[in-house]
This record gives structure tokens, sequence and C-alpha cells, in this order.
């Protein structure tokens, strides 16, 4: 996944998926903690070592009451929070270990013990502080949001203010937002994955919303073009554009392949070339450009490909069995008809 700038990423709270911290192999929060395991019984001389044992379900330890002392979050908010993001997968189990008061005034320390039942992966700590508003956690340097509902917030903004182009439903019952950079090689990596949504999910709205990383030249311009695609040809010359770009990435790598690239790009989707880069190059469609970046911001997207399922930020190029089982899990979560 490409990062954004510091001076782009200064711009919002910091905020991060809960899948990357909770759900994928190795945890690589600083405030990671591994749980003590059992000691390992050493074979007594001149034997031979026994076959390894089985792996098994972590036992956590029994939580101690001394450690509840806030009064919130309660122990079944933090339960809610943690099944939203963890329940996807049934291999998963956590323990609310410690609801700690603080020194600041409605701020508290949860500790939640996770691991899961294979015993595969060594059980962790996960600590976060619940700022006052109960809205949201500190994790590390980033700030999430939290509650028995965590992406409704996101959700309900995406809703009102995703207005790229996208296939399938016209309900915004399950809104897969995309948010991508032409010019970014993960982004086109993640292609594959977003054409396998599409075909699994029809009645979800798939939408793309263009997200411009500072350090590609070349996006801006093709995001413009993709806005000017969408006005005179619809969604469906969108997606012929924007296949047709990724397919010819590396022609953005220059000024002059990036005219050849586009142009040929514009003229795949059926359209006039010369119409396309004059809409491209008013104030207007900079401004669509520069909303749907601001939409991300305020999303506090750090890096793209994003997926957004319904308000829950995910990679989009994370293996796609992941994908699929958050999106079926989301739905559930949100009360969708299969």
């Amino acid at each position: 996944m490409i990062r954004l700038s510091a001076r782009l990423a200064s711009a919002r709270l910091s905020s991060v998926v809960v899948l990357v911290l909770f759900s994928l192999p190795v945890f690589e929060a600083a405030a990671q903690q591994q749980v003590p395991s059992a000691p390992v019984a050493q074979e007594p001389s001149g034997t031979a070592p026994s076959a390894p044992a089985p792996s098994a379900a972590p036992v956590f330890p029994k939580p101690d009451p001394a450690d509840f002392t806030a009064s919130s979050p309660t122990k079944e908010v933090v339960n809610a929070f943690i099944q939203a993001n963890l329940g996807f997968d049934d291999n998963n189990i956590w323990q609310v270990q410690a609801i700690h008061k603080t020194s600041v005034e409605g701020i508290s320390k949860v500790v939640v013990l996770i691991g899961d039942k294979s015993g595969k992966q060594k059980p962790y700590q996960f600590p976060f502080f619940v700022l006052a508003d109960g809205k949201h956690i500190i994790v590390g340097e980033k700030i999430i949001p939290f509650g028995e509902h965590p992406f409704a917030e996101y959700r309900a903004l995406l809703q009102q203010r995703a207005d790229g182009p996208y296939r399938g439903s016209a309900s915004k019952d399950l809104e897969l937002v995309e948010f991508a950079d032409f010019q970014c090689p993960h982004c086109k990596e993640a292609q594959a994955n977003i054409e396998k949504l599409v075909a699994d999910f029809p009645k979800a709205r798939i939408v793309f919303q263009n997200y411009l990383i500072p350090q590609h030249p070349a996006a801006a311009g093709a995001a413009a073009y993709g806005v000017c695609v969408t006005k005179q040809g619809g969604s469906t010359a969108f997606f012929q554009f924007a296949s047709a770009i990724f397919d010819g990435q590396d022609g953005l790598a220059t000024a002059d392949g990036a005219t050849l690239t586009l142009n040929s790009a514009v003229a795949k989707a059926g359209l006039d070339p010369a119409k396309i880069a004059a809409c491209a190059a008013t104030p207007e469609t900079k401004a669509v450009v520069d909303a749907s970046s601001k939409l991300g911001i305020d999303l506090g997207i750090a890096s793209v490909p994003s997926l957004v399922i319904n308000g829950r930020q995910v990679p989009a190029n994370a293996p796609y069995d992941t994908i699929k089982q958050i999106v079926e899990y989301q739905e559930k979560m949100d009360g969708i008809a299969q």
C-alpha cells in the first residue's frame, strides 16, 4: 500500500483499518505485548525428543476485578467493538482483561487479550485508550472509531458523499467504496480483487473514488480525465477508461507518455480525447477531484488502495478470501438480505 505524504497526513486525524491491527498474521503495533506462554518441559537427558504437542486454544488468565476501575466503557461495549472487528473469523477469540481509570478525566485504558482457537498464533495484549467522547480510541499514534457500531458514522458519510462512478446496485445498503490513485502500482494490483467483488456481490454498489498521492505527478491528470469520461459517457465508459489506464500505467511515467496513455484510454472508452482534455482542464473538474480526495481525508484513510465496506476500511489488496469474508460478515452485521 502507498502511504500519503506527511503534509497530507497532518490534515486529518490519523486512522487505520482495524483489520490491520487485529487480523493480519503479524500484529505490528508498537504497543503489542506477547502473553507469556507456559514453560516448555525439558526432555530428560538421553531420551529421544517427543513429537510436538498439537496446538490448542490459549487459556487466558482470569481477569482481576481490581483491574476494572473505570465506569466507562463497559465490558459489554468493548466486547461489541471487538466482535464488530474480529467476528468475521470464527477462529478469533478474545477476553477483556482490564478497564482502568487514568489520570485524565474521562479517558480509560482498556486491555484485551486476543488469540485464535487453533493456537497457531501467539496470543497478545491489545491495549488502547478510550477518549472522553466514548466514540474513539487511541491505538499507538492512531485514532480509530469505537463503540458497539464503530463503522456507522463513516458509513453514513459515504452514503452522503461517495459520488464517483459505480457498478452494481443503485442501492447504498451494501456500499463498497474503493479509494485509489491511477499511478499507484498497488492500486493496479488491487483491480483483480475489485473485479471479483463485482462478480461475487451483484447486489453491492461498488464505487470508485480518486485519492491522489502527491508523489504521483500524472495522477491528477488521470483523475481529471476520469471525471470527464464519467460526465460524458457514464460509469460504463469510466470503467473502460480506468481499465485501460491501469493496463498502461507505465506510460504515465513521463509527460509525453501520460498524454498518449490518457488519450488512448479515452478512445477505448468510445469518447473524443480532445473534448475530454478540454473538460479536464477546467476548475470545475479539479474541484470534483479535490472533493474526492477530501472525502478520503475525512475518513482518515492513510494509504491506497483502500476499500471501505459500509464504513469499514480494509486494504483493497488484502487476500481476496479475507475481503470476501469481511463483506459477507458486514452484510450480516448490517442486516442486509443475501
